[in-house]
């Protein structure tokens, strides 16, 4: 019988996402921009792409055996994607999330049979009651459990280095001169600018961190300021710690967005590119709007914006008007300017 062209399972899925042209949103910048759209992922985030890696390399060494626990701290996207890994392999999964994770977040981890806990957000790194500190507890008490810790985690780097990076390199048949990422544990930016760095030293590396994060003023620095944290709305992105997945050598420079330009930026991909992606993808085309009014770019540049996951899973807060006008975001002659009919 001919073979069938089919796939083991969603974990075969995982990588090879696509790069699409950016048209209208960047049409007055110099330069050709395009995004990288980790949504295309089966669990809708490049998150994916670490769970399937930390996992089997966890498997290789021995460290995790059938009927095992896995433990992470997440703000929805690596949960959600060690879930559909731990289903497929045969393991439990706990998760320690951040209250500011949207409720869609958190129905999902539920629907993947994930055991949830919702940890505030807006506490010390080191408060008993942050996710960090609930993930940490969840695994001493865990018989048989593990922790991916993907903050301080170098797999979190490898994963990225070894498939975003060169899927990168090669979509642009190398003549990428920018990359633009969101920074949150920095595994993915790490990763990605380590293998595009050892191709060509001169392609830059601009992070996207959120006002209210550590991340920007320690890469230039190199000194932890809390004066720098206060509460923001962006899930994902910044940090109030400094994560050993930040590799910060690789990155040229950070610029920071606010939680209204990210929002708006987002559902203007919507309606310009037809791109449903998330807030932090929105977050990332702030902050390419910015590089490109200070004059980053020429008619030369090839700049790929890499988008983390998918606008599902913001339903309940960006692409939601009641929710833009709690946040002061919108008011009711934006929220009305695309009405809904009922017959």
């Amino acid at each position: 019988m001919e073979e069938l062209n089919v796939y083991d399972n969603v974990l075969a899925l995982i990588g090879n996402t696509p790069m699409i042209k950016l048209n209208k949103i960047t049409s007055n910048f110099n330069g050709s921009f395009f995004a990288k759209f980790e949504g295309f992922n089966p669990g809708h985030s490049s998150k994916d792409r670490i769970a399937l890696y930390i996992i089997e390399e966890a498997e290789r060494k021995g460290i995790l055996k059938p009927g095992d626990t896995i433990v992470e701290t997440t703000s929805g996207n690596t949960g959600f994607s060690l879930a559909m890994v731990s289903i497929i392999k045969g393991y439990k999964c706990i998760l320690a999330v951040s209250s500011k994770s949207s409720a869609d977040k958190i129905d999902m981890l539920k629907t993947m049979g994930a055991t949830v806990y919702v940890c505030p957000a807006h506490v010390p790194a080191d408060d008993h009651r942050s996710y960090y500190e609930v993930a940490k507890r969840l695994h001493q008490e865990t018989e048989g459990s593990i922790y991916i810790n993907q903050y301080f985690n170098e797999l979190n780097i490898e994963a990225h280095y070894r498939s975003t990076g060169p899927e990168i390199w090669k979509q642009t048949q190398g003549k990428i001169t920018h990359l633009v990422a969101c920074s949150g544990t920095g595994g993915t930016i790490s990763g990605i600018a380590r293998f595009l760095k050892e191709q060509n030293k001169d392609v830059k590396i601009v992070g996207i961190d959120a006002y209210g994060s550590v991340l920007k003023k320690y890469h230039e620095t190199r000194e932890f300021d809390e004066n720098e944290i206060y509460p923001y709305r962006i899930e994902g992105l910044g940090k109030n710690l400094i994560p050993t997945a930040t590799d910060f050598d690789y990155i040229d420079k950070f610029v920071k967005v606010t939680d209204e330009g990210s929002a708006h930026t987002a559902r203007e991909l919507a309606t310009t590119e037809g791109l449903f992606a998330g807030y932090t993808s929105g977050a990332a085309v702030e902050g390419l709007k910015q590089l490109a009014e200070d004059g980053e770019f020429s008619e030369d540049s090839v700049v790929v914006v890499v988008f983390p996951d998918h606008g599902s899973r913001y339903m309940s807060k960006i692409y939601n008007d009641e929710w833009m006008k709690q946040q002061g975001f919108m008011d009711a002659v934006q929220a009305e300017s695309i009405p809904v009919s009922y017959i």
